[in-house]
């Protein structure tokens, strides 16, 4: 699972207190307090020494898709795998991809805001892309099904995320891309990373468990469990005495006091 923020590379530049975003439409403006930035585990360790949580950082957005893609870049170590094959970024292994395969979630999501679906080439998503991140604020309404800020600032991102992800992370080329069918749900079934995640530990399990190895052998527990029933029985059947004992008792001492007021 691969995770990160349109936020981070901008993390050597929040000093300052006005800052520009070009994965941000154009004529955007949102504020965010520097505890929004660097409490989280990605930037936490790129505090700056005049950090202040409350402190208020602006963010202008430029809608520029060329340097959005090139500082989305940044945020992959490409070189590490020193131009291996059976590598994608950051040393992780990656064997050559072949097959047909499954965008969903997020994948889904940003490709039908830039109102793609199914499978389509590489071409098209670029040039989709570099429409949707040079329009402006205001029209963004208009162009998307259901329009959510916080999702319509960060579509740009998204989509130049997963252009360097596929492309120059697990390989994908104008060739193999059409293999990628970016969908919602599968035989009418919504499918998400959770249950991709479960299907994957599933595979693991092996085809015939292994049996429950008992601590003692199998006549022993069964003779220790059969004197534990017989004894819970026994008990069982003691207090349901007393109950009777006690509730004969009682009524012969009431047939008793009976007597005597009659008397």
């Amino acid at each position: 699972v691969v995770s990160n923020t349109s936020l981070l590379y901008l993390q050597n530049s929040t000093t300052k207190t006005d800052l520009t975003n070009p994965c941000y439409p154009r004529n955007y403006s949102t504020n965010f307090t520097m505890g929004h930035l660097f409490d989280s585990l990605c930037t936490v360790d790129e505090r700056p020494a005049s950090y202040k949580p409350d402190d208020i950082i602006t963010f202008e957005g430029t809608g520029d898709p060329s340097v959005c893609r090139e500082k989305v870049a940044s945020i992959f170590d490409f070189k590490a795998c020193h131009e291996q094959e059976a590598c994608s970024f950051d040393r992780v292994y990656q064997p050559k991809v072949k097959g047909p395969f499954v965008a969903f979630a997020g994948f889904y999501y940003t490709a039908s805001a830039l109102n793609l679906s199914g499978s389509f080439s590489l071409d098209t998503f670029n040039s989709s892309t570099w429409n949707f991140c040079s329009q402006n604020w205001s029209q963004l309404p208009f162009l998307l099904p259901k329009f959510d800020e916080v999702y319509a600032r960060s579509y740009c991102f998204s989509a130049h995320y997963i252009y360097h992800l596929l492309v120059n992370g697990y390989r994908f080329t104008e060739e193999t891309w059409p293999h990628i069918h970016f969908k919602k749900e599968v035989g009418n079934s919504s499918i998400g990373w959770s249950l991709g995640y479960m299907l994957s530990l599933t595979n693991q399990i092996p085809a015939e468990s292994p049996l429950i190895r008992l601590p003692i052998q199998p006549p022993i527990f069964v003779g220790t469990l059969a004197f534990f029933a017989a004894a819970t029985l026994l008990c069982l059947a003691f207090l349901v005495y007393l109950c009777s004992v006690y509730r004969k008792k009682r009524h012969s001492e009431h047939a008793f006091d009976h007597a005597v007021d009659s008397e």
